[in-house]
């Protein structure tokens, strides 16, 4: 499975929205260089009361760019990086990824998938309301469908730009449904 990325971001401060940029670097164990997001440990602001010496899972937030059309159709225009995401991607499925996953970003950056972005009122706040329930579903079963995107580790370091391949190196064994982390 292949696909490219469409758009990458950071920022060094707790905002929203991450402004565009032509390349970050990911640097492993750590996250992307340069956003308020990197850390060994947690770094997202409504975690650290609780958990702020544990493992940060949320290193890396990709969102694929399929989601962005998706909302346009339902009157929300939401460009790369308003929704936080530090990579938007095209053409590969992170959704129906196992926790686990590996990922190739570029020529060398190498990431784990962790688990899902659980959508917050943030985007109703900053898209317009009705935008957070627009990135859920429901599956035939009834369960809740999160499609906000998926979180990351760095395993690898590299420089990752806009319009680079990215792709599927290894999956676990028996596929592990993606959770909120």
């Amino acid at each position: 499975m292949t696909g490219h990325i469409v758009a990458v971001a950071r920022d060094r401060d707790h905002r929203f929205a991450k402004p565009l940029c032509q390349s970050i670097q990911l640097i492993a164990g750590l996250g992307v260089a340069g956003d308020a997001h990197a850390g060994a440990t947690v770094q997202h602001r409504s975690r650290l009361a609780k958990r702020a010496a544990e493992p940060n899972l949320r290193q890396v937030h990709l969102i694929h760019a399929e989601l962005l059309d998706e909302l346009a159709a339902k009157g929300f225009a939401v460009a790369p990086g308003e929704l936080g995401e530090n990579v938007t991607t095209r053409e590969i499925d992170l959704l129906g990824l196992s926790r686990g996953t590996r990922l190739r970003l570029g020529a060398n950056a190498v990431i784990e998938v962790t688990g899902l972005r659980n959508p917050c009122v943030q985007i109703d706040n900053n898209i317009g309301p009705g935008a957070m329930a627009a990135t859920l579903d429901r599956a035939p079963d009834g369960s809740l469908v999160r499609k906000a995107g998926v979180m990351a580790i760095v395993v690898a370091a590299g420089e990752v730009h806009t319009g680079d391949a990215i792709a599927v190196l290894t999956q676990p064994a028996d596929h592990q449904a993606l959770k909120p982390v």
